[in-house]
């Protein structure tokens, strides 16, 4: 059984900065691409930004220049550094990997519970 533990979130000013961690435990010997999604109220989910097990990023054009997503390969953990926060980034964050199991290493996605990011004066 393979679970994603996020931490990080919180109520934060705008023009702050916060520092997501989501942590894969189970039987994960590799991860494959790991990323970040987020859902406003009312609104649908939306990809914040992905990271490929080489280090490829990619990032919604919404953060661009603000976020940095990395991750720590040998403690199956992505990380997303929040910089320079906006009220427009208030949300649930949900990380995301999909992982690699059993001997033809099909792939299954994998979801965190979610963590609220607020950012509010």
């Amino acid at each position: 059984q393979v679970q994603l533990v996020e931490s990080g979130g919180g109520l934060v000013q705008p023009g702050g900065s916060l520092r997501l961690s989501c942590a894969a435990s189970g039987r994960v010997s590799s991860i494959n691409d790991m990323g970040w999604y987020r859902q406003a109220p009312g609104k649908e989910r939306e990809l914040v930004a992905r990271i490929t097990s080489g280090g490829n990023t990619n990032y919604a054009d919404s953060v661009k220049g603000r976020f940095t997503i990395s991750r720590d390969n040998a403690k199956n953990t992505v990380y997303l550094q929040m910089n320079s926060l906006k009220p427009e980034d208030t949300a649930v964050y949900y990380c995301n990997a999909i992982i690699p199991i059993g001997p033809f290493s099909r792939e299954y996605v994998y979801w965190g519970q979610g963590t609220q990011v607020t950012v509010s004066s």
